[in-house]
């Protein structure tokens, strides 16, 4: 049982209705480790698809037909711009319907490709457009900047097409050669239409998607949101809910950001507060938080899931809403074992950021503070 695959206690979501999204909302907000889309862009379409479709039924993948057709769903671009630029609800309609006439069948449930940030609230609004039921599935079970980097490719399943359709109204559809090649193309295309799109890939099988994908992301997301819900001390649920590490207590002390070719790239420094008084951490970004160093010591990192959550609410804080002085918290918690496979650290671990490290458990990391 992987770790975000659900337990027998847990009791799997069956309808997300316009009361269940804000919960929805801080918990992808959570799983996006500071990228995926500022949330409350997709908790608005949310809302706004669900008054006008009504809720959304959540299944799992065994009830679904084999050959039912799962369509992975996101946003793809620049987390600073996609605010800029909320998607037309006849963006998912286009996409659909070059879907399913390169598939050859109609579209069975939506799934969210990545659980963070606004690509996993997006989704509901989505499949209440196509008034097709949402997967309790995705394709990270966290949020990451790159195409290539879900599980359908570390599972080694073939990219049959990439579907894109951006605001204007233009759908594209891309058949590469592989993983690294549909974060390529996809990514031009997308910095091409401004800079945001809604994008199709790995289009799957409901057969195909059973092991290839991150089971229960959905009621995770849920779980997470509603922990902090009336809890007299909402971090320490947090913490409790993540089985998560604290990292330190602070402040922000300095910000470093850039946006260019599609991605924010850059850093945040820390300074500890009460007990943490005297420690400096700087997080590495790329759209979402890849490392977590202390003294040239790395404390946590990608694959494993950093997030900067605000001290008193417990409330995840996105890279693009990182402000100077802030006082927050840094969370680090472990990734689904799929990561931390050879195959998944090679599609998503520290030297597919280019950082020359070693990759070390977050619950194993030495340097435990008191």
């Amino acid at each position: 049982m992987g770790m975000h695959h659900l337990d027998r206690e847990t009791t799997a979501v069956v309808h997300i209705g316009e009361d269940d999204l804000p919960a929805l909302a801080r918990g992808c907000a959570v799983l996006g480790t500071g990228g995926g889309g500022s949330v409350e862009t997709g908790l608005l379409l949310a809302g706004r698809a669900v008054r006008e479709c009504g809720p959304v039924d959540v299944v799992q993948l065994d009830d679904l037909d084999d050959d039912a057709v799962v369509l992975p769903l996101s946003g793809i671009g620049a987390p600073t711009v996609s605010h800029e630029m909320v998607a037309s609800s006849d963006d998912v309609l286009r996409l659909r319907d070059e879907v399913e006439r390169v598939m050859g069948r109609p579209v069975a449930a939506v799934m969210s490709s990545e659980i963070g940030g606004s690509n996993g609230v997006s989704p509901v609004a989505w499949a209440a457009r196509l008034g097709v039921p949402l997967v309790d599935a995705d394709g990270m079970g966290r949020a990451f900047p790159e195409v290539q980097m879900v599980a359908m490719y570390v599972a080694g399943l073939p990219v049959n097409a990439v579907v894109l359709s951006d605001v204007v109204g233009n759908v594209s559809t891309l058949r590469p050669i592989d993983g690294l090649w549909s974060e390529r193309l996809a990514r031009a295309l997308c910095v091409a239409s401004g800079a945001h799109a809604l994008m199709a890939d790995y289009i799957l099988t409901a057969t195909e998607a059973r092991g290839a994908v991150i089971v229960g992301s959905v009621t995770r997301a849920l779980g997470i949101g509603r922990c902090t819900v009336g809890a007299p001390d909402p971090l320490s649920a947090l913490v409790a809910e993540l089985g998560a590490r604290k990292l330190v207590n602070g402040k922000i002390v300095d910000i470093e950001r850039r946006t260019g070719g599609g991605f924010v790239r850059g850093s945040v420094v820390l300074e500890g507060v009460g007990d943490d008084r005297g420690r400096l951490l700087r997080v590495e970004i790329q759209n979402e938080n890849l490392l977590a160093l202390e003294d040239g010591e790395v404390l946590a990192s990608v694959p494993d899931l950093i997030t900067v959550v605000d001290t008193q609410t417990g409330g995840a804080i996105s890279t693009e809403s990182l402000r100077y002085g802030q006082r927050v918290s840094v969370l680090a918690w472990p990734c689904d074992p799929l990561w931390r496979t050879p195959r998944g650290l090679e599609v998503a671990g520290p030297a597919a950021f280019g950082y020359e490290i070693e990759y070390v458990p977050v619950e194993e990391v030495a340097r435990v503070h008191a």
